[in-house]
């Protein structure tokens, strides 16, 4: 019985199918920390874009 137990804990230790997800979620933490971090400065550039566009749609 022991050998079994020994053989579940190995194929535990190797299974690395959980890795991805916790990675994703990390990443996911990251990137919606930064955008709180610069809303302001995002919300400055996208505006300066559509003005850009909108000036530029004008001349047309």
């Amino acid at each position: 019985m022991e050998n079994n137990n020994d053989n579940f804990t190995v194929s535990l230790k190797d299974d690395n199918r959980g890795i991805g997800v916790v990675e994703i979620v990390l990443i996911l933490v990251v990137l919606i920390a930064l955008i709180i971090i610069f809303k302001d400065k995002i919300i400055e550039i996208v505006n300066s874009a559509f003005e850009s566009i909108t000036s530029g749609a004008d001349s047309l």
